[in-house]
């Protein structure tokens, strides 16, 4: 397989994608896990759902290095974030993903200056799925609202 030199500023982008998505695996694992012993195990049952999808980014984010011919290296693990009730457990998962958008809003912009259209596609690819996330925590937050203590 020949490997092309790949744009480093890309593939620090990929870098901190792979350490944001899992961070969101860790932090969903564990809010469903919380979530389930509070007693709340539908949203339990969705923060599990989306703790996949988030190892799913991050699985083709390992694909994508390694086609650009590095090593997958997500160093920056962030710890789980923790909340007394149900809307600051979801507001903590929303900043998650708020930070996530940011992050491939930035590359999708850089790839479009760098007229690299296939990790732009790649970037916006993800851009769209963190946007549907965020997009449901916020109904999640108007759903439960009432249902936290």
């Amino acid at each position: 397989m020949a490997y092309t030199k790949s744009d480093p500023i890309v593939l620090g982008f990929l870098g901190r994608a792979l350490s944001h998505e899992l961070s969101a695996v860790q932090q969903y694992l564990t809010l469903s896990r919380l979530l389930k012993l509070r007693g709340f195990d539908e949203i339990a049952e969705k923060f599990q759902h989306e703790a996949m999808d988030e190892m799913a980014h991050a699985d083709r984010i390992i694909g994508r290095m390694l086609v650009l011919g590095v090593a997958p290296n997500g160093t920056q693990l962030r710890p789980a974030q923790l909340g007394d009730s149900l809307p600051a457990l979801i507001a903590s998962a929303q900043v998650l993903e708020a930070e996530a958008v940011t992050l491939y809003e930035q590359a999708v912009s850089h790839c479009d200056r760098a007229g690299d259209f296939d990790n732009r596609l790649f970037f916006e690819q993800l851009l769209q799925e963190e946007r549907e996330h965020s997009s449901s925590l916020g109904n999640w937050q108007q759903q439960y609202l009432g249902q936290s203590s």
